[in-house]
Order: C-alpha cells, then sequence, then structure tokens
C-alpha cells in the first residue's frame, strides 16, 4: 500500500510539472559555451621568425606548420616560378641527397611537404627534434639542381595541356583573369612560354627574395615541451638569414560597371561552367564577417542551400550549385556562385541563380534557415577542434589577421547571436546583382542564341566573348556551309577509306585492345574486344580488379558493376549491338542518318552526324576521320552527358586506329592510352560468356 501511495504522488508531480510547460514553444537555448581554446606561448628569433608553441600532451604526436605571410606576388612572364620553387623545396638539402632525405623521413613514419613560402612537417613526438632537424635544413639550405627543375617543369607543362581541353580549368583561369585582371596577381596564370621563361636562377632569386623570416611563422603543436621547442628552434633556424621581401603595389581591381555575361566558346564541352562573381571588400577582423558567411551559407553553402534545393532539388538543372565568400586582407576576395549544368539549361541556370542572389539582397531569410545554418556552423567549428591543424590555423589567423586574442574563445556565442536582420545586411553589402560579371565558359553552338536573350529585372544582359585566356574576342561563328552534294552516307564513306578501305574493314573478323590511364593517381585498365559477328566484351579494372565490365554475345548479355551483375535488358541489347560491329560506319552507311552540319572540335571544322537521339559523331573535313562522339543520356532524372574523343590515329594491320581515347563526363577526364591493337588474333567466343 505504501508503494501505491508513493507512485501516485510521483505520477501526480509529475502530470503538475507537466502542465506548467508549454511544448508548442521551442525552449529558449541557454548560454553558449565558451571555447576553452589553449592560448599559445611565444617566442621570436632575432632575424623575426615568431614562434607558437601549443602543449597538447593527449597523443605522443606534434605538428610543425612554417607560413610565411608575404604579401601577394606578381610573377609576370616567368609566371610558375613559384609552382617551381615549391616543388624543388625539400628535395633533400645541401647536406643531404634528395633519395637519403626521403628514406629518413619514411622511415621515421613522418611527414615533412614544401610549399613555395610554407612548410609542414608531422611524426611522433620522440622523433620531433630530428623531424624539426631536418625541416629546417631543407628550409634553410635548399637543393636546387638543374636536373631536379628540368624534370618539374616537365609535369609542369604536362599539366598545362591536360588543361588545354579541360572546362573546368579553362573557366577558373578566366574567372580570375576578368575578376583581376592579367596585371594583378591573383589575376595572372601559367603558360608554356612562362613555364619555360623560368632558369634555375630565377628559382633561386624567388627563394632568396620571399623565403625569408621576416613575416615567418611557425607553430608547433602537440606532445611537446615549450622549453624544448624553444632550444631546437633556436638552434635550427638561427641560421636562417634575416631579410625582409621586396614589397610591390598592386592597381586595385574593381567590379564590372554593369552586370553581363562573359562567354568562353569551348566547342568540346559537353556541358557548361556558370560562375557568377564579383569583388568584395572582406577581412576576418570585420564586425559583420560572421554574418556574410552566415549569408553565404544560406545561399549557397552546402546542400540545405538555396542554390542547391533549386538548381538541383527542384530544377534537376545540375548535380550541385554552390557559392563561396573569400576574405582577403591585402586585395579584394571574390564571391563566386556556380554550377556545371546541361546546355540547353545554361540560360535558365543563370537566370535562378541571379534571382537567388537578388532574393537573398532584398528578403530576410526564414528563421529555419538561419537555424540550420547556426547549427552547420557550430558542428563544424567544435569538430574541427579536435584537429591540431585547426588550433594552428586559429592561432596564425590571430597573429596575422589583427583579430583579438579572445576571437576563438567567443566564436560560438557571436554566431549564436547573429540576426535575420545581420544576414541581409551583410547581403546587401557584399553581394551584387547590378554590376556582376557571368562567366559561362560552355558549347557556344550549343547555347549562344540563349544566352543573348536573357531578361533579368527587366533588363537585357549583354554578352561580352573571350578566348580560353581572357582575351576580348568576336562572336564565333558556327554557319559555315556544308559543301553542296555532301550527304551524311559521303562522310561516313570518306571516314571508312582514311582509315583503310571498306575491302581492308569487311576482312576484320575480331580485334582486341589494350589501353591504361590514370585517376587520382591510380591505373586505369580497359579491354575492349570486338567481332564480325557482334560480339563485345568491354571491361575497365582498377589495380587489376574489375570495376566494370559489359559482355555481349551477339544475342544476349550483362553488365557487372562493383561485383553486382545485372542482365541487360531490350533497350539496353538494342543500343549495345548497335556499337558491337568493329568498325559501325560500314553499317550506318545503309541507313538513314542526318548530316546537321559542320561544328569546330578541337580547333578543326568536324560534319556533325546525328547517328540517334542519345548518340552524335563528328569527323575531320580535311582528314575525314572520326574525332568525337558525344553521347546524352538521362538517369535517375538527370541528363548526362559524355564525349569520346579520338586522337593519335596509328596503322595497325593496314588500318588506322586511334590510339589516344579520351572519355569526358562532368568534371572528370581520362585519357586511354593504347598499349596494343590485335586484329584477327586472341579473340575467341569464350570471351563472350
Amino acid at each position: 500500500m505504501k508503494k501505491i501511495i508513493i507512485t501516485l504522488i510521483i505520477s501526480f508531480i509529475a502530470l503538475h510539472v507537466q502542465a506548467q510547460i508549454d511544448r508548442s514553444k521551442m525552449p529558449e537555448p541557454g548560454p553558449a559555451p565558451e571555447i576553452n581554446l589553449q592560448e599559445p606561448q611565444r617566442f621570436e628569433l632575432k632575424n623575426g621568425l615568431k614562434v607558437l608553441v601549443v602543449e597538447n600532451h593527449k597523443l605522443p604526436r606534434v605538428s610543425v606548420q612554417l607560413r610565411i605571410d608575404n604579401p601577394p606576388i606578381l610573377e609576370g612572364d616567368k609566371a610558375g616560378v613559384s609552382s617551381l620553387t615549391a616543388s624543388l623545396l625539400g628535395n633533400g638539402s645541401k647536406s643531404i641527397s634528395k633519395d637519403d632525405y626521403n628514406e629518413e623521413v619514411d622511415f621515421l613514419g613522418a611527414r615533412i611537404n614544401f610549399g613555395s613560402q610554407s612548410a609542414f612537417a608531422s611524426s611522433l613526438s620522440k622523433y620531433f627534434p630530428r623531424i624539426l632537424e631536418l625541416m629546417a635544413d631543407a628550409a634553410i639550405n635548399p637543393n636546387f639542381t638543374e636536373e631536379e627543375l628540368e624534370k618539374e617543369k616537365q609535369k609542369l607543362l604536362t599539366s598545362l595541356k591536360a588543361q588545354e581541353k579541360d572546362v573546368s580549368a579553362i573557366s577558373n583561369r578566366v574567372q580570375n583573369a576578368l575578376a583581376y585582371g592579367t596585371g594583378h596577381p591573383y589575376g595572372e596564370f601559367l603558360t608554356e612560354e612562362s613555364v619555360n621563361n623560368v632558369a634555375l636562377i630565377d628559382v633561386i632569386q624567388f627563394y632568396e627574395d620571399y623565403f625569408v623570416p621576416a613575416n615567418a611563422y611557425l607553430v608547433v603543436i602537440g606532445d611537446v615541451k615549450f622549453d624544448e621547442v624553444e632550444e631546437l628552434v633556436t638552434t635550427n633556424f638561427t641560421p636562417w638569414t634575416k631579410a625582409v621581401p621586396p614589397s610591390f603595389e598592386f592597381s586595385k581591381p574593381s567590379n564590372a560597371q554593369y552586370t553581363q555575361i562573359n562567354f568562353v566558346d569551348v566547342p568540346n564541352a559537353v556541358q557548361s561552367e556558370v560562375a557568377v562573381e564579383s569583388l568584395v571588400d572582406l577581412k576576418m577582423k570585420n564586425e559583420d564577417y560572421l554574418h556574410a558567411l552566415m549569408a553565404n551559407r544560406i545561399l549557397g553553402g552546402g546542400a540545405q542551400a538555396r542554390l542547391f534545393l533549386n538548381l538541383r532539388e527542384d530544377k534537376a538543372y545540375t548535380y550541385g550549385s554552390y557559392s563561396s565568400l573569400g576574405n582577403d586582407k591585402y586585395a579584394p576576395a571574390t564571391f563566386t556562385a556556380s554550377a556545371q549544368v546541361r546546355n540547353m539549361v545554361t540560360d535558365s541556370s543563370v537566370v535562378e541563380i541571379l534571382k537567388e542572389i537578388d532574393k537573398i539582397i532584398k528578403e530576410p531569410v526564414t528563421d529555419e534557415e538561419l537555424k540550420d545554418a547556426k547549427a552547420k556552423y557550430v558542428g563544424n567549428f567544435v569538430l574541427a577542434l579536435e584537429k591540431p591543424s585547426t588550433i594552428a590555423r586559429y592561432a596564425l589567423n590571430i597573429e596575422t589577421e589583427g583579430l583579438p586574442n579572445d576571437y576563438y574563445k567567443t566564436y560560438l556565442e557571436r554566431i549564436n547571436n547573429i540576426t535575420k536582420e545581420d544576414v541581409q545586411k551583410a547581403a546587401q553589402k557584399y553581394l551584387s546583382v547590378d554590376n556582376a560579371r557571368v562567366v559561362v565558359t560552355g558549347k557556344g553552338s550549343d547555347v549562344i542564341d540563349n544566352l543573348e536573350n536573357i531578361n533579368f529585372n527587366g533588363k537585357k544582359i549583354p554578352v561580352k566573348y573571350y578566348d580560353k585566356f581572357a582575351k576580348t574576342s568576336e562572336k564565333p561563328n558556327y554557319e559555315a556551309a556544308v559543301p553542296e552534294g555532301m550527304t551524311a552516307q559521303n562522310v561516313l564513306e570518306k571516314y571508312i577509306q582514311a582509315i583503310g578501305g571498306k575491302e581492308k574493314l569487311m576482312g576484320v573478323e575480331s580485334y582486341s585492345l589494350l589501353a591504361e590511364a590514370e585517376m587520382q593517381g591510380t591505373k586505369l585498365d580497359l579491354e575492349i574486344k570486338k567481332t564480325s559477328k557482334d560480339q563485345f566484351m568491354q571491361n575497365v579494372k582498377v589495380m587489376g580488379n574489375s570495376m566494370s565490365k559489359q559482355v555481349f554475345d551477339g544475342d544476349k548479355g550483362y553488365m557487372v558493376m562493383q561485383g553486382q551483375r545485372k542482365d541487360l535488358g531490350e533497350d539496353e541489347l538494342k543500343k549495345v549491338k548497335e556499337e558491337s560491329a568493329p568498325f559501325p560506319e560500314l553499317n550506318l552507311l545503309n541507313t538513314d542518318i542526318a548530316l546537321e552540319g559542320i561544328e569546330v572540335i578541337d580547333g578543326k571544322k568536324a560534319y556533325k552526324l546525328k547517328i540517334s537521339e542519345e548518340k552524335t559523331s563528328f569527323y575531320d573535313i580535311n582528314t575525314g576521320l572520326k574525332v568525337q562522339d558525344a553521347v546524352s543520356i538521362e538517369a535517375q532524372g538527370q541528363q548526362i552527358n559524355t564525349t569520346f574523343d579520338y586522337n593519335d590515329y596509328q596503322e595497325v594491320s593496314g588500318i588506322k586506329f586511334p590510339f589516344l581515347l579520351t572519355q569526358t563526363m562532368g568534371p572528370q577526364k581520362f585519357d586511354f592510352v593504347v598499349k596494343e591493337i590485335k586484329v584477327n588474333e586472341g579473340v575467341s567466343d569464350v570471351d563472350f560468356e
């Protein structure tokens, strides 16, 4: 009985308390916790090197970050000298060879990396004295040699060559050049000529001018003792010669006088790169800095932001649309809202991005948007505190950006205090649709007509034209006339004759192809086999393991993706059969395909043949050789565009085959270099089982 009475009393109290709580209202948030960020201990060497030390004994590890906080450097006709300096730093020292240096670092399980004005090292704390010594030795006594310079120049030139058709690389280059001008450090870019202009003496001079301790900071974080760090740094970095880098002044770049579209024609583009950009005078020490970041987060800072929800979730124009807002104490930074979109919706995407920028300027954000954005910032901030690199960055920011010492300790409080009015004021101050550059990089023949008819806020947006290096150009002319009497069959016949002739091709019963490509440093192997019986096999391997495989025996087929097998459906079988012949053009001779005109592909005029609703092929009007296939398919509500470029034709058994196959899909690009082609050998029915 006593237990029952006690239970009734507890239940009554619980009901009474519940009755006093209004659950229709969200509880008031408590005060933001103060972040207990450990204050670095400091000392400075006589040569000007400033050292910050944060002791953290949770793990037996230590990280060392060297940063030289110089103003931006204009490299001019030797653009690339800083990149080459960065690649040569860390190749041992004057006392240790490159191989011995790297071998010792690897043996200690450590990392040492260099930039043109920075360095980073990490290791177990017991190896810290030696790693700091190695880092200092490579930094102060670099081993610059002509042989290593030539190797690095060739790597850089190869990279530039790969970017010639890279739509994203072209877009980024033009965006920076138009925003700042090519005479500004942030607007200049590397060319083959500027890289070749760099000699070893230029690298040495750049190093001696700018890799100096006057503006240098060394941050040491981890399982170390301050006294030990002070002794080791003093010993290893005192020999660093005291010097002050040269100073330059640059004209301040300015925004466009009025909103305009700056178009760059890249005929091989399978989709358009759209970037709405403007310059902003934003610095970390500004009182409204966090307000501006919050506005950008809500506009385009992630998958829950307005740009993403509009252009991807609602309109299905793109895989994703985002915005970024930079800050810089030396020069104006940039605001950019961008997306990679299908050609047919390029103009619509420009309008939607401008609408979203305009909306966040004119209308307050919602309570829910602000709440979600704050939660994201708080979560990211708290997670970042677990990383030593974050602590180093925060310590450096306080030193170099003129921030108060409690800047990060009160960070969460200032985030939580941001209001909708703060966000709108920041958007009005830092964002604009009145003098924005809309840089569009894409296939002009597909998008120009619609771009020239864009109206926004009652005004027509003018279009200006630029080449791939941001120089003004004329509007592209796509009206090259097809010669009178030329037909699709004539184009196919010229192609067949160019690669060997109909009789030679008819004699091919089978062929096999092996090719290689690289994906982020990983090798891809491609194997293709075809027969005159319409048998087809394609296998892509990564590190020897099949990533995707497609097989067709002439009647039925299947595909295997990451170990999962799927039989091909009726429509899929039809498409595979069309491509399974060794030379599909022989079969196309007897079909009713259309010659749609002439387009420029990779700088050369080519006949455009509409093979099907999904596929278009291009043939060089001079050589007759096929230069590109463009394929467009719809999958899961998204339009996927892919191009296959064919280059470097070489003869095998009297027939010309392309030995460089380039596949481009969105931002991804794979150059498959053919290693082997066999005609009428090495293929059997077993390959298609």
